[in-house]
């Protein structure tokens, strides 16, 4: 329900004023100064005021002013006995909404108020907007499991139906996400994030539902939620896996009832918000283990959307950097890279996965002096990155092998080196199945075997 506030010293304005747009729908707030006005704005910032020119504590313009600085989305009405030109060009110009003199036409009242709600409304909207607006990196990819990951996103976007996108940490979740709002019918409402795993326990739910004042200590005026300020949108749960039990079943209310409370609150606030939850975390695994709720999970997982690694799906490595060259340091035409450098990314194995190569190009186009990646430009970055790797190869020879390709006489013995080593640490991990391996590195078995027997490897 919209809440209007009327501050007028005029009993029989407050209560005619009141009884009319309650008739209408709205909740009120009335006050007969303009001090208790102004702290009835600050702690329950409504959706409109009326606010008399004339109060027996100050000036109406004075408090207009203090209002637009705390908060100019709300829409101020001033009105006034006197039929002032200057007055009423006064306060425009310092922020009011509209102007309307007393005797107070009802008809054109109720219309100045139902206007400036809306305004209020789309002033808020477009804030959420202009922080929501997609990021600037696409969701790129051609290889078979991108393709059809595109389609399903397409197809199960017009719904309302929750979606769960699971998938390593950096593959790209929240851009799932984003795609999936941006091909909705609601992709001209808000697109709400929230980290659930970022924020401390004891902040996460008035984060999420808002809070009300005096709900805890330094809640000094009411606080819209997540939930509400996505109202009509989208509110990605990201790092869902993370979220404690007890939260757990406050989301399952929400979307079971598409109702909730503030922290601190009463009062019931409806809620028409298509939910998004994300993990890195297997929750099956979790459910079992008792820490994520099932009937959650059955809730959330209507639409599921499974973003792969980026190790199993290396063919889009080029297109990606392609992408990220542009965006970071192709636009003047400057930044290129070399095949063999190209090679070299496309053969690693990307713990950080989408987001680790975008920081490297990223990375390459403010520090590289030559303007051109090279292949020891991308072995040398990979080694000074992760050093911690070669510490944690069990094999001795493997780290002198890791450590060679960086001494190679020539740059084919130097690839040959890293080929050769990057195989060995592969068919280690998976227990020497060339099968296995073969699947995780994107190749047939036949080509793995021959490259093992070309480069000596033993088995």
């Amino acid at each position: 329900m919209k809440t209007i506030l009327i501050i007028d010293d005029e009993d029989g304005i407050r209560s005619s004023l009141s009884g009319i747009l309650k008739d209408e729908g709205y909740s009120v707030i009335s006050e007969a100064s303009g001090e208790a006005g102004l702290k009835a704005f600050t702690e329950k910032m409504p959706n409109a005021v009326l606010l008399d020119v004339w109060l027996p504590d100050g000036d109406g313009a004075d408090i207009l002013k203090e209002m637009v600085k705390i908060n100019k989305n709300i829409p101020v009405i001033m009105i006034s006995g006197h039929s002032d030109i200057d007055t009423a060009i006064k306060t425009i110009k310092l922020g009011a909404y509209d102007f309307i003199e007393k005797p107070l036409s009802l008809d054109r009242l109720v219309i100045t108020v139902e206007n400036a709600v809306k305004f209020n409304s789309l002033s808020e909207k477009k804030t959420i907007l202009a922080e929501s607006l997609p990021q600037a990196f696409e969701f790129i990819g051609e290889t078979e499991s991108i393709r059809a990951l595109k389609e399903k996103i397409i197809k199960a976007a017009p719904s309302s139906a929750p979606v769960l996108i699971t998938g390593e940490n950096g593959t790209g979740k929240e851009i799932a996400a984003r795609a999936v709002h941006l091909n909705s019918l609601r992709n001209g409402e808000p697109f709400v994030a929230i980290n659930c795993a970022a924020i401390p326990e004891e902040l996460i739910e008035s984060e999420i539902f808002g809070y009300e004042k005096g709900a805890f200590t330094g809640a000094n005026a009411r606080k819209k939620g997540k939930f509400e300020l996505a109202d009509g949108g989208t509110i990605f749960l990201d790092e869902i896996g993370d979220m404690s039990l007890r939260m757990q079943s406050k989301i399952l209310r929400v979307l079971q009832e598409g109702k909730f409370q503030r922290v601190g609150g009463e009062s019931e606030i409806e809620s028409d918000v298509r939910v998004i939850a994300a993990t890195n975390k297997d929750l099956e695994e979790e459910i079992k283990a008792g820490r994520f709720r099932s009937d959650l999970f059955f809730r959330l997982n209507v639409i599921p959307l499974h973003i792969p690694p980026l190790r199993e799906r290396k063919n889009d490595i080029p297109l990606l950097v392609v992408h990220f060259i542009k965006i970071f340091g192709g636009n003047a035409g400057k930044l290129e890279i070399d095949e063999s450098a190209m090679d070299v990314l496309k053969n690693y194995g990307w713990p950080g996965n989408v987001r680790e190569l975008k920081n490297i190009i990223e990375r390459f186009s403010i520090l590289n002096l030559h303007n051109k990646i090279t292949a020891q430009d991308v072995i040398g970055e990979l080694k000074i990155k992760y050093p911690e790797e070669a510490e944690n190869i069990s094999d001795q020879k493997s780290v002198n092998d890791f450590e060679s390709f960086m001494s190679a006489g020539s740059f084919k013995q130097a690839k040959e080196e890293f080929e050769r080593a990057y195989l060995i640490r592969k068919l280690e991990e998976n227990g020497s199945n060339i099968t296995k391996t073969a699947r995780i590195l994107g190749m047939s078995r036949r080509n793995l075997q021959k490259r093992i027997n070309c480069l000596n490897i033993n088995q």
